[in-house]
């Protein structure tokens, strides 16, 4: 049996953010207080070396600690997720622009993964115009990611496929303009509000690509590849707040019928059987990149599955059980509501409805 996320995260950390989870949505922005225990943690920087002041995690270390905040509040383990992962953006950033954006210990980095930007390539840089949606930590993130196709000449830079060439690029919060667009059901408190960029000036050194191949620094994380990472990193969001719904879910169905409780005892069979299977394959997964910088195609594939079979169950085992707990799952000002919505919002990401 996997370890229940509680071992991972201190009680009084609990206690203090899910004190603060209805006052952060009502904000639409993590509490001052959830914030700074996440600096002081500094749960932003999981996978920032040591050397630039960050947690420097192994992955499977970190999805543990991501699965036990999102078991606290949702939006506060999601916004940790999203931030820290494109805080994993300084395996391939140039050197000195990632000595500088990293000495702040409350460095937060925002971004969108969708190339609704275009960088026109200048002598000294590139001048960036975008609209980019879905950047969770926008209003307190210290940098922002934003992926751009690239135009040389009046041109579109392409791929030997025909496809266009998309590179990432990292602005600053002067440089960009946020709009308070985060308007969905749940996750009210990540501010995954939305940012623009208008005829920004850029340098050379501002643009990076995620592969493995153009990693800067040397360790095994930034050896990883990007879309497990990804998945793996937004299914144990799932899987923590499908496992905090479990908890809140059991004494209201205390009186409920055995058929009812049958359900129950199967649902958190169901999710038990898929983190298994998932942290295993991650950890296998991890293992082989340590031992030879790459994972084999085949199990590449078996994360990806496993991430999205969790994700999957998930959500799967709390819709089964909702109709069951009566009209207090109903109401939004509670938290078994607030863990509903949440995880459905969650399940939207693109990474896991296609």
């Amino acid at each position: 049996m996997i370890e229940h996320p509680s071992v991972h995260i201190a009680p009084q950390l609990v206690t203090t953010i899910r004190s603060l989870a209805a006052e952060a949505e009502g904000l639409k922005q993590l509490h001052p207080q959830q914030l700074q225990l996440i600096y002081e943690q500094r749960w932003f920087q999981l996978f920032v070396p040591k050397a630039y002041q960050g947690l420097e995690l192994d992955l499977p270390n970190a999805l543990q600690l991501e699965e036990a905040l999102a078991w606290t509040d949702g939006s506060l383990g999601w916004t940790v997720t999203l931030c820290a992962g494109a805080g994993w953006f300084v395996g391939f950033l140039d050197k000195a622009l990632a000595a500088v954006i990293f000495s702040d210990r409350r460095n937060c980095l925002a971004g969108s993964g969708k190339a609704s930007g275009i960088a026109r390539q200048t002598a000294t840089g590139y001048t960036i115009t975008g609209h980019w949606d879905y950047a969770t930590g926008a209003n307190h993130a210290t940098a922002f990611t934003a992926n751009c196709i690239i135009e040389v000449d009046g041109q579109l830079l392409k791929n030997m496929d025909g496809s266009p060439v998309v590179q990432s690029f990292l602005l600053l919060p002067n440089e960009v303009t946020i709009h308070k667009s985060w308007k969905q059901v749940g996750m009210l408190a990540t501010g995954s509000n939305s940012f623009e960029a208008n005829n920004i000036v850029v340098d050379k050194n501002r643009t990076f690509l995620i592969n493995s191949n153009h990693a800067i620094l040397e360790q095994p994380i930034y050896q990883f590849p990007f879309l497990q990472f990804a998945e793996t990193t937004l299914a144990v969001n799932s899987s923590g707040m499908a496992m905090r719904f479990l908890d809140i879910c059991k004494p209201l169905l205390q009186s409920k019928s055995p058929t009812i409780h049958a359900s129950l005892t199967a649902g958190i069979q169901h999710l038990e059987d898929a983190r298994k299977i998932f942290y295993a394959t991650a950890t296998r997964s991890w293992k082989a990149c340590i031992a030879y910088n790459s994972i084999d195609a085949q199990l590449l594939q078996e994360l990806s599955y496993a991430s999205k079979q969790l994700a999957y169950t998930a959500r799967r085992v709390v819709d089964e059980l909702y109709p069951y707990c009566g009209m207090q799952a109903a109401n939004p000002e509670t938290e078994i509501n607030r863990v509903w919505r949440n995880l459905h919002t969650a399940s939207q990401h693109s990474l896991f409805n296609g």
